[in-house]
């Protein structure tokens, strides 16, 4: 609490109401009448070093060095007086960082790790994430959504997959290739057997040495295999497709959790642009 601006930290728990004066700009008064405005910009979930620094010496110049990050990767700056904003707006957007992201909009795409750091990754959701906010970020900077549209990509469906609203995640779609003759000396097979979610996996001996093998008929193409056991190779250039699914929700807020729905199959993982998956998800928001 001690990084929060000042009259956020005073009126905290005292807020009468708030309005959003434009896109990008949220903007609460208290029950004491003291007022805040929250200026919101767009920026990617992994950042060079350089760029914090712009962002951080922005906020220094123009918001009293009070910024914070948002779970969506969003940036956000706050400041007590109103006529700092619009200064604020222009360094932001002069830098290139867009501002919007508030009330019915498409905000910032969440995603997972990605090719970067994932050691299992099916596709690269960050590079998924830049070519749909390439095409959609006009969508960011104005609100004429019916309602806000909250977007996440996963890099496979077994460990960061199930969630989100309009969700894009990699599925497997062929059982994985074993290398028999790394299983013996990588794999602790034990542990790899017990991790397939429907006991699809079980020890076998080819040419003289334990290794493992799968029943084709039983495996659901998860890749929860792959992790313990990299010679269980299941990404293919050809049979790993994204899927897309939309109405997903995984919180209480504002209304009750809910599952989302498989509503396109099969798009080709075709970077580094994914035009696919990107020709889809317009269609669905333009039908929205």
């Amino acid at each position: 609490i001690q990084y929060m601006h000042p009259t956020m930290r005073r009126n905290y728990g005292q807020w009468a109401y708030h309005d959003r004066p434009r896109p990008g700009v949220l903007h609460h008064t208290s029950k004491n009448n003291e007022e805040v405005w929250t200026v919101r910009c767009g920026t990617a979930r992994q950042m060079d070093v350089y760029t914090i620094r712009k962002l951080a010496d922005i906020a220094d110049e123009f918001a009293d060095g009070f910024v914070r990050f948002t779970m969506r990767s969003n940036v956000e700056y706050m400041v007590a007086d109103g006529a700092k904003v619009e200064p604020l707006i222009a360094a932001l957007t002069e830098a290139g960082f867009p501002v919007g992201g508030t009330g019915p909009s498409v905000t910032m795409i969440s995603h997972t790790q990605g090719w970067l750091h994932c050691d299992i990754p099916g596709t690269d959701a960050s590079g998924i994430v830049k070519s749909l906010m390439d095409e959609l970020h006009e969508e960011f900077t104005r609100e004429e959504m019916p309602n806000r549209v909250h977007m996440t990509t996963s890099c496979c469906q077994i460990n960061c997959g199930g969630q989100g609203d309009i969700a894009l995640n990699i599925q497997h779609t062929k059982p994985p290739k074993i290398n028999h003759d790394l299983v013996a000396n990588v794999c602790e097979r034990p542990t790899v057997v017990a991790r397939c979610p429907v006991a699809a996996i079980r020890p076998a001996m080819v040419n003289g040495k334990p290794t493992l093998e799968v029943d084709e008929k039983k495996c659901i193409c998860c890749g929860a295999c792959f992790p313990p056991c990299p010679p269980m190779q299941i990404n293919d250039p050809e049979y790993s497709k994204i899927a897309l699914w939309i109405g997903g929700k995984n919180s209480n807020a504002r209304s009750k959790p809910s599952f989302h729905k498989l509503v396109a199959s099969n798009l080709p993982n075709n970077p580094p642009r994914w035009p696919e998956v990107g020709a889809v998800v317009k269609n669905i928001l333009s039908v929205y």
